[in-house]
């Protein structure tokens, strides 16, 4: 039995584990002897053991000798080709070595390698890390890209001169934010987890604050370059290019971009959009319609958001102001964020 439902978070930042809950007490409810249990979706270090051992306990099923248990992350980049999980190795940590034995038998045939850890614990914080770790990496880079916006050079060419190094550097560029079920979401469960035990993590929180202000950021360099054509932004045409979270995806979860434009229209900017992979969006000013052939003349300002591989935008060419988030569109962007 594998289980990978959604994981959240709520509007106050903290774990939304209803749906994993729910999913689990189905398992436990409906558990035979001889069956292996892997929860897979992501989620705080001792889930697996509150949510699976503890209630199949409960029940008079003995985990390592009627039922085994193991959690294993799941490991998938939506729409990167390269990244299938059939090619991904997989962690997997069982609640006891026969656990991990029957879950590595199960996770086998999906994955290129299965590498095992002492515990579910130690396969939960794994996985937190590997999405803490991106997090806090975006979050410097936007950070760097800030102050080589302030010395006046270039941080991507900063970012690929670093690059050739051939250890110690990982590459990440900046943008408008993180989106997704992973990056925005999987951190939180870390801090809550450590404030519950007065745990402080400085590095963490100030790298998540630091990535919510970037949408707003965003809006404020609208505003400047909107005012170095003589335009205020109020009032203001503005169009986003790519509502996605990421290329290659029709997937708006925690997209930087909803708040993009719900901001433009706080400030009075008319707003719209322009995605092929996302044909409505509802913000506040309403539900908008995908521009599908945008005209350059009828924007004050485009902001380059998501950049969809295989679609032309040599029509940016044409419009008076570009802002690029991206940091991919040297050739088309008139001006990028910071």
């Amino acid at each position: 039995v594998i289980v990978c439902v959604p994981t959240p978070v709520d509007e106050h930042l903290a774990p939304d584990l209803g749906p994993l809950r729910a999913a689990c007490a189905s398992v436990v409810r409906h558990a035979v002897a001889g069956q292996t249990i892997v929860l897979t979706s992501t989620t705080y270090a001792g889930c697996t053991r509150d949510l699976l051992v503890q209630p199949l306990r409960e029940r008079g099923l003995h985990v390592g000798r009627d039922v085994f248990v193991a959690f294993s992350p799941e490991r998938i980049n939506p729409g990167v080709v390269d990244h299938v999980p059939e090619s991904t190795p997989r962690v997997v940590g069982g609640i006891t070595p026969t656990c991990t034995a029957r879950a590595t038998a199960v996770l086998a045939s999906t994955a290129a390698e299965v590498h095992s850890v002492s515990s579910p614990e130690a396969a939960e914080l794994t996985k937190l890390l590997e999405n803490t770790f991106r997090a806090v990496n975006i979050a410097l880079a936007n950070e760097f890209a800030v102050a080589a916006g302030a010395l006046s050079v270039d941080i991507v060419e900063v970012i690929k001169a670093a690059a050739t190094k051939p250890y110690g550097f990982m590459p990440f560029y900046p943008g408008a934010g993180v989106g997704g079920h992973c990056i925005p979401c999987d951190p939180h469960y870390l801090l809550w987890q450590l404030r519950g035990r007065r745990q402080a993590s400085p590095l963490v929180e100030a790298a998540m604050t630091a990535i919510a202000t970037r949408p707003r950021a965003v809006v404020d360099r609208a505003r400047e370059v909107l005012a170095d054509a003589g335009r205020p932004l109020r009032g203001s045409r503005v169009l986003v290019v790519g509502v996605a979270y990421k290329p290659g995806v029709a997937d708006l979860r925690e997209s930087p971009a909803l708040e993009i434009l719900d901001e433009l229209a706080r400030r009075g900017a008319t707003i719209g959009y322009t995605d092929p992979m996302i044909d409505t969006v509802r913000t506040s000013a309403g539900v908008l319609t995908s521009e599908r052939n945008p005209r350059p003349g009828d924007w004050d300002l485009v902001i380059v958001h998501t950049v969809h591989p295989g679609h032309d935008h040599d029509w940016l060419l044409d419009c008076p102001v570009v802002l690029d988030t991206t940091y991919r569109l040297e050739h088309i962007a008139h001006r990028q964020v910071p």
